[in-house]
Protein backbone atom coordinates (compact mmCIF):
# COMPACT_ATOMS: atom_id res chain seq x y z
CA UNK A 1 0.00 0.00 0.00
CA UNK A 2 2.79 2.39 1.01
CA UNK A 3 4.70 1.55 -2.15
CA UNK A 4 1.68 2.51 -4.24
CA UNK A 5 1.28 5.76 -2.32
CA UNK A 6 4.97 6.60 -2.81
CA UNK A 7 4.80 5.74 -6.53
CA UNK A 8 1.70 7.90 -6.95
CA UNK A 9 3.33 10.79 -5.05
CA UNK A 10 6.46 10.53 -7.19
CA UNK A 11 4.32 10.51 -10.34
CA UNK A 12 2.53 13.66 -9.15
CA UNK A 13 5.84 15.36 -8.40
CA UNK A 14 7.20 14.36 -11.79
CA UNK A 15 4.07 15.72 -13.51
CA UNK A 16 4.25 18.96 -11.54
CA UNK A 17 7.93 19.37 -12.42
CA UNK A 18 7.21 18.77 -16.11
CA UNK A 19 4.34 21.26 -16.04
CA UNK A 20 6.50 23.87 -14.29
CA UNK A 21 9.26 23.36 -16.85
CA UNK A 22 6.87 23.63 -19.83
CA UNK A 23 4.72 26.49 -18.57
CA UNK A 24 7.26 28.69 -16.78
CA UNK A 25 10.96 27.71 -16.66
CA UNK A 26 11.47 26.96 -20.37
CA UNK A 27 9.62 30.09 -21.58
CA UNK A 28 11.70 32.27 -19.20
CA UNK A 29 14.94 30.67 -20.46
CA UNK A 30 13.88 31.29 -24.08
CA UNK A 31 12.96 34.89 -23.28
CA UNK A 32 16.37 35.47 -21.67
CA UNK A 33 18.15 33.92 -24.68
CA UNK A 34 16.22 36.08 -27.18
CA UNK A 35 16.85 39.28 -25.24
CA UNK A 36 20.56 38.35 -25.11
CA UNK A 37 20.46 38.33 -28.93
CA UNK A 38 19.28 41.95 -28.84
CA UNK A 39 15.64 41.17 -29.58
CA UNK A 40 12.91 43.07 -27.78
CA UNK A 41 9.35 41.96 -27.16
CA UNK A 42 6.51 41.47 -24.74
CA UNK A 43 7.16 39.96 -21.30
CA UNK A 44 6.08 36.37 -20.62
CA UNK A 45 3.62 36.41 -17.72
CA UNK A 46 1.25 33.46 -18.07
CA UNK A 47 0.50 30.24 -19.90
CA UNK A 48 -1.75 31.97 -22.47
CA UNK A 49 1.03 34.39 -23.42
CA UNK A 50 -0.33 37.28 -25.47
CA UNK A 51 -3.43 35.42 -26.68
CA UNK A 52 -5.74 37.13 -24.19
CA UNK A 53 -4.37 40.56 -25.11
CA UNK A 54 -4.63 39.64 -28.78
CA UNK A 55 -8.30 38.79 -28.29
CA UNK A 56 -8.93 42.09 -26.48
CA UNK A 57 -7.20 44.15 -29.19
CA UNK A 58 -9.12 42.29 -31.90
CA UNK A 59 -12.45 43.01 -30.21
CA UNK A 60 -11.50 46.68 -29.92
CA UNK A 61 -10.43 46.88 -33.58
CA UNK A 62 -13.52 45.05 -34.79
CA UNK A 63 -15.93 47.26 -32.83
CA UNK A 64 -16.26 49.76 -35.68
CA UNK A 65 -15.50 49.91 -39.44
CA UNK A 66 -12.48 51.78 -40.81
CA UNK A 67 -12.26 54.51 -43.49
CA UNK A 68 -11.98 53.40 -47.14
CA UNK A 69 -8.28 52.63 -47.30
CA UNK A 70 -5.96 49.74 -48.10
CA UNK A 71 -3.90 50.40 -44.95
CA UNK A 72 -5.66 47.55 -43.14
CA UNK A 73 -2.90 46.09 -40.91
CA UNK A 74 -3.88 47.94 -37.69
CA UNK A 75 -7.34 46.35 -37.97
CA UNK A 76 -6.52 42.79 -39.08
CA UNK A 77 -3.44 42.26 -36.85
CA UNK A 78 -3.53 44.84 -34.03
CA UNK A 79 -1.24 42.94 -31.61
CA UNK A 80 1.52 42.39 -34.16
CA UNK A 81 1.13 45.97 -35.41
CA UNK A 82 1.52 47.38 -31.90
CA UNK A 83 4.39 45.05 -31.04
CA UNK A 84 6.46 45.91 -34.13
CA UNK A 85 5.76 49.59 -33.66
CA UNK A 86 7.00 49.40 -30.06
CA UNK A 87 9.81 46.85 -30.30
CA UNK A 88 10.87 46.92 -33.96
CA UNK A 89 10.28 44.82 -37.08
CA UNK A 90 12.34 41.95 -35.66
CA UNK A 91 10.73 41.45 -32.25
CA UNK A 92 8.76 38.79 -30.40
CA UNK A 93 5.36 38.15 -28.85
CA UNK A 94 4.05 35.08 -27.00
CA UNK A 95 1.86 32.48 -28.68
CA UNK A 96 0.90 30.74 -25.47
CA UNK A 97 4.16 29.59 -23.80
CA UNK A 98 6.07 29.85 -27.10
CA UNK A 99 7.92 33.02 -28.16
CA UNK A 100 7.22 34.01 -31.79
CA UNK A 101 9.94 36.09 -33.42
CA UNK A 102 8.83 38.14 -36.43
CA UNK A 103 11.15 37.82 -39.41
CA UNK A 104 10.74 40.44 -42.16
CA UNK A 105 14.13 40.43 -43.88
CA UNK A 106 13.66 38.99 -47.42
CA UNK A 107 16.96 37.07 -47.33
CA UNK A 108 16.12 35.42 -44.02
CA UNK A 109 12.63 34.60 -45.31
CA UNK A 110 14.19 32.84 -48.28
CA UNK A 111 16.43 30.83 -45.98
CA UNK A 112 13.53 29.73 -43.76
CA UNK A 113 11.11 28.88 -46.58
CA UNK A 114 13.68 27.05 -48.74
CA UNK A 115 14.15 24.74 -45.71
CA UNK A 116 16.67 22.61 -47.58
CA UNK A 117 17.61 20.48 -44.60
CA UNK A 118 14.33 20.55 -42.70
CA UNK A 119 15.82 22.82 -40.04
CA UNK A 120 12.76 25.06 -39.91
CA UNK A 121 9.65 22.97 -39.46
CA UNK A 122 5.99 23.84 -39.61
CA UNK A 123 4.47 24.44 -36.21
CA UNK A 124 2.68 21.33 -34.98
CA UNK A 125 -1.03 21.78 -35.58
CA UNK A 126 -2.98 21.66 -32.32
CA UNK A 127 -5.75 19.16 -31.83
CA UNK A 128 -8.20 22.01 -32.43
CA UNK A 129 -6.42 23.16 -35.59
CA UNK A 130 -6.45 19.64 -37.00
CA UNK A 131 -10.24 19.71 -36.96
CA UNK A 132 -10.12 22.28 -39.75
CA UNK A 133 -6.92 21.77 -41.73
CA UNK A 134 -4.66 18.73 -41.55
CA UNK A 135 -2.91 16.52 -44.06
CA UNK A 136 -0.24 17.79 -46.46
CA UNK A 137 -0.21 21.26 -44.92
CA UNK A 138 0.94 19.91 -41.55
CA UNK A 139 3.18 16.95 -42.41
CA UNK A 140 6.99 16.91 -42.30
CA UNK A 141 9.76 14.71 -43.70
CA UNK A 142 9.06 11.54 -45.64
CA UNK A 143 5.32 11.64 -44.96
CA UNK A 144 5.10 15.10 -46.54
CA UNK A 145 7.19 13.92 -49.54
CA UNK A 146 4.90 10.92 -50.09
CA UNK A 147 1.66 12.90 -49.85
CA UNK A 148 2.98 15.69 -52.08
CA UNK A 149 4.02 13.08 -54.67
CA UNK A 150 0.56 11.50 -54.62
CA UNK A 151 -1.24 14.87 -54.83
CA UNK A 152 0.96 16.53 -57.48
CA UNK A 153 -0.63 14.87 -60.56
CA UNK A 154 -4.08 16.21 -59.62
CA UNK A 155 -2.81 19.82 -59.71
CA UNK A 156 -0.80 19.62 -62.93
CA UNK A 157 -1.72 22.44 -65.36
CA UNK A 158 -2.86 19.95 -68.01
CA UNK A 159 -5.27 18.36 -65.51
CA UNK A 160 -6.55 21.80 -64.42
CA UNK A 161 -7.38 22.61 -68.06
CA UNK A 162 -9.83 19.69 -68.03
CA UNK A 163 -11.61 21.26 -65.05
CA UNK A 164 -12.31 24.56 -66.85
CA UNK A 165 -15.78 23.43 -68.05
CA UNK A 166 -16.75 22.95 -64.38
CA UNK A 167 -15.39 26.43 -63.56
CA UNK A 168 -17.31 27.90 -66.49
CA UNK A 169 -20.60 26.18 -65.60
CA UNK A 170 -20.49 27.52 -62.04
CA UNK A 171 -19.68 31.06 -63.21
CA UNK A 172 -22.50 30.90 -65.79
CA UNK A 173 -24.95 29.96 -63.04
CA UNK A 174 -23.82 32.92 -60.92
CA UNK A 175 -24.11 35.40 -63.80
CA UNK A 176 -27.55 34.02 -64.78
CA UNK A 177 -28.77 34.39 -61.20
CA UNK A 178 -27.53 37.97 -61.09
CA UNK A 179 -29.04 38.73 -64.50
CA UNK A 180 -32.42 37.60 -63.15
CA UNK A 181 -32.03 40.04 -60.24
CA UNK A 182 -31.69 43.11 -62.47
CA UNK A 183 -34.44 45.67 -61.83
CA UNK A 184 -36.30 47.93 -64.35
CA UNK A 185 -33.46 50.49 -64.18
CA UNK A 186 -30.90 47.87 -65.25
CA UNK A 187 -29.31 47.59 -61.81
CA UNK A 188 -29.46 45.54 -58.62
CA UNK A 189 -27.62 45.29 -55.31
CA UNK A 190 -26.22 42.19 -53.61
CA UNK A 191 -23.78 41.22 -50.88
CA UNK A 192 -21.10 39.51 -52.98
CA UNK A 193 -19.34 37.85 -50.02
CA UNK A 194 -21.85 34.97 -49.52
CA UNK A 195 -22.46 34.87 -53.30
CA UNK A 196 -18.76 34.32 -54.02
CA UNK A 197 -18.47 31.83 -51.18
CA UNK A 198 -21.25 29.89 -52.89
CA UNK A 199 -19.52 30.22 -56.26
CA UNK A 200 -16.17 28.91 -55.03
CA UNK A 201 -17.95 26.21 -53.03
CA UNK A 202 -19.73 25.15 -56.21
CA UNK A 203 -16.45 25.15 -58.15
CA UNK A 204 -14.57 23.06 -55.60
CA UNK A 205 -17.47 20.60 -55.41
CA UNK A 206 -17.67 20.11 -59.16
CA UNK A 207 -13.96 20.37 -59.97
CA UNK A 208 -12.71 18.42 -56.98
CA UNK A 209 -15.57 16.06 -56.19
CA UNK A 210 -17.81 16.00 -59.25
CA UNK A 211 -20.85 16.78 -57.10
CA UNK A 212 -23.06 19.86 -57.10
CA UNK A 213 -22.78 22.62 -54.57
CA UNK A 214 -26.14 21.60 -53.11
CA UNK A 215 -24.66 18.22 -52.14
CA UNK A 216 -21.57 19.83 -50.63
CA UNK A 217 -23.21 22.88 -49.06
CA UNK A 218 -23.44 21.27 -45.64
CA UNK A 219 -19.66 20.73 -45.54
CA UNK A 220 -18.99 24.40 -46.41
CA UNK A 221 -21.39 25.62 -43.75
CA UNK A 222 -19.78 23.36 -41.17
CA UNK A 223 -16.20 24.34 -42.12
CA UNK A 224 -17.06 28.04 -41.90
CA UNK A 225 -18.67 27.61 -38.49
CA UNK A 226 -15.69 25.58 -37.32
CA UNK A 227 -13.26 28.33 -38.40
CA UNK A 228 -15.15 30.91 -36.35
CA UNK A 229 -15.34 28.61 -33.32
CA UNK A 230 -11.58 27.91 -33.52
CA UNK A 231 -10.82 31.64 -33.34
CA UNK A 232 -13.14 31.86 -30.33
CA UNK A 233 -11.19 29.02 -28.65
CA UNK A 234 -7.71 30.56 -29.19
CA UNK A 235 -7.40 32.28 -25.78
CA UNK A 236 -7.71 28.90 -24.00
CA UNK A 237 -5.67 26.92 -26.53
CA UNK A 238 -2.71 26.29 -24.19
CA UNK A 239 -4.63 25.63 -21.01
CA UNK A 240 -4.04 21.99 -19.94
CA UNK A 241 -6.86 19.67 -20.97
CA UNK A 242 -8.90 22.58 -22.39
CA UNK A 243 -9.99 20.30 -25.26
CA UNK A 244 -11.67 17.96 -22.79
CA UNK A 245 -13.70 20.63 -21.00
CA UNK A 246 -17.45 20.07 -21.66
CA UNK A 247 -18.00 23.61 -22.96
CA UNK A 248 -20.68 24.36 -25.55
CA UNK A 249 -17.95 25.45 -27.99
CA UNK A 250 -15.91 22.24 -27.58
CA UNK A 251 -18.97 20.00 -27.90
CA UNK A 252 -20.08 21.78 -31.06
CA UNK A 253 -16.61 21.57 -32.64
CA UNK A 254 -16.44 17.82 -32.00
CA UNK A 255 -19.93 17.42 -33.45
CA UNK A 256 -18.93 19.37 -36.58
CA UNK A 257 -15.78 17.28 -37.02
CA UNK A 258 -17.76 14.02 -36.83
CA UNK A 259 -20.36 15.24 -39.32
CA UNK A 260 -17.76 16.47 -41.85
CA UNK A 261 -15.87 13.16 -41.64
CA UNK A 262 -19.08 11.18 -42.17
CA UNK A 263 -20.01 13.26 -45.23
CA UNK A 264 -16.53 12.98 -46.76
CA UNK A 265 -16.33 9.26 -46.03
CA UNK A 266 -19.57 8.80 -47.97
CA UNK A 267 -18.26 10.77 -50.98
CA UNK A 268 -14.97 8.81 -51.00
CA UNK A 269 -16.71 5.42 -50.65
CA UNK A 270 -18.98 6.16 -53.63
CA UNK A 271 -15.99 7.24 -55.70
CA UNK A 272 -13.91 4.20 -54.83
CA UNK A 273 -16.85 2.00 -55.80
CA UNK A 274 -17.13 3.85 -59.13
CA UNK A 275 -13.40 3.32 -59.76
CA UNK A 276 -13.75 -0.40 -59.07
CA UNK A 277 -16.70 -0.54 -61.51
CA UNK A 278 -14.80 1.42 -64.14
CA UNK A 279 -17.34 4.29 -64.06
CA UNK A 280 -14.99 7.12 -63.10
CA UNK A 281 -14.08 9.94 -65.54
CA UNK A 282 -10.74 10.91 -63.91
CA UNK A 283 -11.50 14.57 -64.58
CA UNK A 284 -11.80 15.79 -61.01
CA UNK A 285 -9.33 16.15 -58.14
CA UNK A 286 -10.67 13.29 -56.05
CA UNK A 287 -10.53 10.82 -58.95
CA UNK A 288 -7.00 11.95 -59.77
CA UNK A 289 -5.98 11.68 -56.12
CA UNK A 290 -7.44 8.18 -55.69
CA UNK A 291 -5.91 7.04 -58.99
CA UNK A 292 -2.50 8.40 -57.98
CA UNK A 293 -2.87 6.79 -54.55
CA UNK A 294 -3.61 3.39 -56.12
CA UNK A 295 -0.57 3.82 -58.37
CA UNK A 296 1.57 4.56 -55.31
CA UNK A 297 0.32 1.41 -53.56
CA UNK A 298 1.22 -0.71 -56.59
CA UNK A 299 4.54 0.93 -57.47
CA UNK A 300 6.65 -2.18 -56.79
CA UNK A 301 4.64 -4.45 -59.06
CA UNK A 302 2.50 -5.76 -56.24
CA UNK A 303 -0.26 -4.04 -54.29
CA UNK A 304 0.84 -2.76 -50.86
CA UNK A 305 -1.68 -0.53 -49.07
CA UNK A 306 0.99 0.75 -46.64
CA UNK A 307 2.73 2.60 -49.50
CA UNK A 308 -0.16 4.97 -50.14
CA UNK A 309 -2.66 7.00 -48.12
CA UNK A 310 -5.20 5.44 -45.82
CA UNK A 311 -8.89 6.37 -46.16
CA UNK A 312 -8.51 8.58 -43.07
CA UNK A 313 -5.58 10.40 -44.71
CA UNK A 314 -7.58 10.90 -47.90
CA UNK A 315 -10.36 12.44 -45.78
CA UNK A 316 -7.80 14.86 -44.28
CA UNK A 317 -6.71 15.96 -47.77
CA UNK A 318 -10.36 16.41 -48.77
CA UNK A 319 -10.84 18.73 -45.79
CA UNK A 320 -7.99 20.83 -47.15
CA UNK A 321 -9.61 20.80 -50.63
CA UNK A 322 -12.87 22.01 -49.17
CA UNK A 323 -11.53 24.70 -46.85
CA UNK A 324 -8.46 26.04 -48.69
CA UNK A 325 -9.98 25.58 -52.14
CA UNK A 326 -13.09 27.54 -51.28
CA UNK A 327 -11.80 30.02 -48.72
CA UNK A 328 -8.75 31.49 -50.49
CA UNK A 329 -10.49 32.13 -53.81
CA UNK A 330 -13.68 33.52 -52.26
CA UNK A 331 -11.78 36.11 -50.21
CA UNK A 332 -9.58 36.98 -53.22
CA UNK A 333 -12.59 37.52 -55.50
CA UNK A 334 -14.51 39.46 -52.84
CA UNK A 335 -11.67 41.89 -52.14
CA UNK A 336 -11.05 42.24 -55.89
CA UNK A 337 -14.69 43.30 -56.37
CA UNK A 338 -14.39 45.78 -53.49
CA UNK A 339 -11.08 47.19 -54.73
CA UNK A 340 -12.26 47.56 -58.34
CA UNK A 341 -15.36 49.34 -57.03
CA UNK A 342 -13.01 51.76 -55.25
CA UNK A 343 -10.88 52.13 -58.40
CA UNK A 344 -13.29 52.29 -61.39
CA UNK A 345 -10.47 53.27 -63.78
CA UNK A 346 -8.82 49.87 -63.24
CA UNK A 347 -12.18 48.13 -63.44
CA UNK A 348 -12.66 49.63 -66.89
CA UNK A 349 -9.12 48.69 -68.02
CA UNK A 350 -9.73 45.09 -66.94
CA UNK A 351 -13.11 44.99 -68.73
CA UNK A 352 -11.61 46.35 -71.95
CA UNK A 353 -8.91 43.68 -71.84
CA UNK A 354 -11.43 40.87 -71.29
CA UNK A 355 -13.75 42.07 -74.08
CA UNK A 356 -10.80 42.56 -76.42
CA UNK A 357 -9.52 39.00 -75.94
CA UNK A 358 -12.76 37.01 -75.97
CA UNK A 359 -15.72 39.38 -76.14
CA UNK A 360 -18.70 37.93 -74.31
CA UNK A 361 -17.99 34.28 -75.09
CA UNK A 362 -16.70 31.88 -72.47
CA UNK A 363 -12.94 31.83 -72.14
CA UNK A 364 -10.55 28.89 -72.42
CA UNK A 365 -7.16 28.35 -70.78
CA UNK A 366 -5.23 30.22 -73.49
CA UNK A 367 -7.60 33.20 -73.26
CA UNK A 368 -7.12 33.43 -69.51
CA UNK A 369 -3.34 33.14 -69.86
CA UNK A 370 -3.28 36.27 -72.04
CA UNK A 371 -5.01 38.49 -69.47
CA UNK A 372 -2.10 40.64 -68.32
CA UNK A 373 -4.09 43.47 -66.67
CA UNK A 374 -6.43 41.08 -64.86
CA UNK A 375 -3.40 39.15 -63.59
CA UNK A 376 -1.73 42.36 -62.37
CA UNK A 377 -4.92 43.34 -60.53
CA UNK A 378 -5.25 39.94 -58.82
CA UNK A 379 -1.60 40.05 -57.71
CA UNK A 380 -2.03 43.55 -56.30
CA UNK A 381 -5.18 42.52 -54.42
CA UNK A 382 -3.30 39.49 -53.05
CA UNK A 383 -0.56 41.87 -51.92
CA UNK A 384 -2.87 44.34 -50.17
CA UNK A 385 -5.47 41.85 -48.87
CA UNK A 386 -3.27 38.82 -48.28
CA UNK A 387 -5.61 35.95 -47.29
CA UNK A 388 -3.28 34.63 -44.55
CA UNK A 389 -1.66 37.31 -42.38
CA UNK A 390 1.29 35.26 -41.05
CA UNK A 391 3.16 32.00 -41.78
CA UNK A 392 4.88 30.24 -38.90
CA UNK A 393 7.81 27.84 -38.62
CA UNK A 394 9.57 26.40 -35.57
CA UNK A 395 13.20 25.63 -34.69
CA UNK A 396 13.81 22.13 -33.36
CA UNK A 397 17.52 22.75 -32.64
CA UNK A 398 19.74 25.81 -32.18
CA UNK A 399 19.90 27.63 -35.52
CA UNK A 400 21.92 30.54 -36.87
CA UNK A 401 19.65 32.90 -38.80
CA UNK A 402 21.50 35.96 -40.08
CA UNK A 403 23.17 37.46 -37.01
CA UNK A 404 20.73 35.75 -34.64
CA UNK A 405 21.27 32.51 -32.74
CA UNK A 406 17.80 31.02 -32.25
CA UNK A 407 17.39 28.29 -29.59
CA UNK A 408 15.14 25.26 -30.16
CA UNK A 409 11.43 25.64 -29.49
CA UNK A 410 11.13 29.20 -30.85
CA UNK A 411 8.43 30.08 -33.39
CA UNK A 412 9.48 32.14 -36.42
CA UNK A 413 6.61 34.28 -37.67
CA UNK A 414 6.77 35.51 -41.25
CA UNK A 415 4.08 38.23 -41.33
CA UNK A 416 3.19 38.10 -45.02
CA UNK A 417 0.83 41.06 -44.96
CA UNK A 418 3.34 43.28 -43.13
CA UNK A 419 5.98 42.42 -45.73
CA UNK A 420 3.49 43.05 -48.55
CA UNK A 421 2.79 46.51 -47.06
CA UNK A 422 6.39 47.42 -46.14
CA UNK A 423 7.37 50.85 -47.58
CA UNK A 424 11.08 49.91 -47.31
CA UNK A 425 10.40 47.17 -49.87
CA UNK A 426 7.52 48.53 -51.98
CA UNK A 427 8.12 52.27 -51.69
CA UNK A 428 6.20 55.09 -49.96
CA UNK A 429 3.02 54.13 -51.85
CA UNK A 430 3.05 50.59 -50.40
CA UNK A 431 -0.54 50.84 -49.11
CA UNK A 432 -1.90 52.20 -52.39
CA UNK A 433 -3.53 50.12 -55.13
CA UNK A 434 -1.02 50.12 -57.99
CA UNK A 435 -1.26 47.03 -60.25
CA UNK A 436 1.51 48.38 -62.51
CA UNK A 437 3.98 47.11 -59.90
CA UNK A 438 3.48 43.69 -61.50
CA UNK A 439 3.69 44.85 -65.13
CA UNK A 440 6.96 42.92 -65.60
CA UNK A 441 6.03 39.97 -63.42
CA UNK A 442 6.49 39.12 -59.75
CA UNK A 443 10.30 38.96 -59.78
CA UNK A 444 10.59 42.59 -60.88
CA UNK A 445 7.79 44.00 -58.73
CA UNK A 446 10.28 45.32 -56.14
CA UNK A 447 13.39 47.37 -56.81
CA UNK A 448 15.85 44.65 -55.77
CA UNK A 449 13.87 41.59 -56.87
CA UNK A 450 13.62 40.48 -53.24
CA UNK A 451 11.41 37.69 -51.90
CA UNK A 452 8.67 40.12 -50.93
CA UNK A 453 5.51 38.67 -52.51
CA UNK A 454 4.43 35.23 -51.38
CA UNK A 455 0.65 35.04 -50.79
CA UNK A 456 0.77 31.27 -51.41
CA UNK A 457 4.02 30.69 -49.53
CA UNK A 458 7.35 29.94 -51.24
CA UNK A 459 9.88 27.18 -51.73
CA UNK A 460 9.16 23.43 -51.70
CA UNK A 461 6.07 23.92 -49.51
CA UNK A 462 4.41 26.52 -51.72
CA UNK A 463 0.64 26.00 -51.84
CA UNK A 464 -0.12 23.12 -54.20
CA UNK A 465 -3.44 24.73 -55.20
CA UNK A 466 -2.21 28.19 -56.24
CA UNK A 467 -2.73 27.59 -59.98
CA UNK A 468 -6.22 26.24 -59.29
CA UNK A 469 -7.10 29.35 -57.22
CA UNK A 470 -5.73 31.88 -59.72
CA UNK A 471 -7.35 30.16 -62.70
CA UNK A 472 -10.71 30.12 -60.93
CA UNK A 473 -10.35 33.79 -59.88
CA UNK A 474 -9.47 34.88 -63.43
CA UNK A 475 -12.46 33.11 -64.91
CA UNK A 476 -14.89 34.34 -62.25
CA UNK A 477 -13.74 37.97 -62.48
CA UNK A 478 -13.68 37.91 -66.30
CA UNK A 479 -17.26 36.68 -66.57
CA UNK A 480 -18.51 39.29 -64.09
CA UNK A 481 -16.68 42.05 -66.01
CA UNK A 482 -18.24 40.84 -69.27
CA UNK A 483 -21.77 41.40 -68.00
CA UNK A 484 -21.71 44.10 -65.31
CA UNK A 485 -20.25 47.36 -64.12
CA UNK A 486 -20.22 47.68 -60.36
CA UNK A 487 -19.71 50.12 -57.48
CA UNK A 488 -19.80 50.02 -53.70
CA UNK A 489 -23.26 50.19 -52.16
CA UNK A 490 -24.05 52.99 -49.72
CA UNK A 491 -24.49 50.19 -47.18
CA UNK A 492 -20.88 49.02 -47.57
CA UNK A 493 -18.72 49.30 -44.44
CA UNK A 494 -14.98 48.75 -44.89
CA UNK A 495 -14.07 46.25 -42.17
CA UNK A 496 -11.45 43.59 -43.03
CA UNK A 497 -10.96 41.20 -40.13
CA UNK A 498 -9.23 37.89 -39.49
CA UNK A 499 -11.10 34.59 -39.19
CA UNK A 500 -8.29 32.24 -40.32
CA UNK A 501 -8.27 34.36 -43.52
CA UNK A 502 -8.94 38.09 -43.98
CA UNK A 503 -12.69 38.45 -44.54
CA UNK A 504 -15.16 41.38 -44.78
CA UNK A 505 -16.74 41.64 -41.33
CA UNK A 506 -20.00 43.20 -42.52
CA UNK A 507 -20.10 41.56 -45.93
CA UNK A 508 -19.52 43.34 -49.24
CA UNK A 509 -22.75 44.89 -50.60
CA UNK A 510 -22.16 46.07 -54.17
CA UNK A 511 -24.43 47.73 -56.73
CA UNK A 512 -24.34 46.25 -60.23
CA UNK A 513 -25.34 47.78 -63.57
CA UNK A 514 -26.00 45.46 -66.50
CA UNK A 515 -23.92 46.25 -69.58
Amino acid sequence: MWSLFIAFSLLLLWGAARALEWAWLRPRRLEKALRKEGLRGTVYRSLVGDLKENSRLNQEAYSKPMPLSHDIIPRVAPLLHRSMKEFGKQSFTWFGPFPRVTIRDPQLLKEILSNKFGHFQKIKVSRLGRLLVDGLSSYEGEKWVKHRRILNPAFHVEKLKRMLPAFSTCCDELVDRWENSVGPDGSFEVDVWPELQNLTGDVISKAAFGSSYLEGRRIFQLQNELAERLIKALPTLFLPFSWYLPTENNKRMKQISREVETLLKGIIAKREKAIRNGDTTKDDLLDLLLESNMREKGQNGKFDSSLGMTTHEVIKECKVFYFAGQETTSVLLTWTMVVLSMHPDWQEKAREEVLQHFGKKNSDFDDLSRLKIVTMILYEVLRLYTPVVILTRQTYKTMQLGNLTIPPGVLLGMPIMFIHHDPDIWGPDATEFKPTRFADGISKATKDGQLAFFPFGWGPRICIGQNFALLEAKMGLSMILQHFKFELSEKYQHAPYTVVTVRPQYGAPIKFHRI
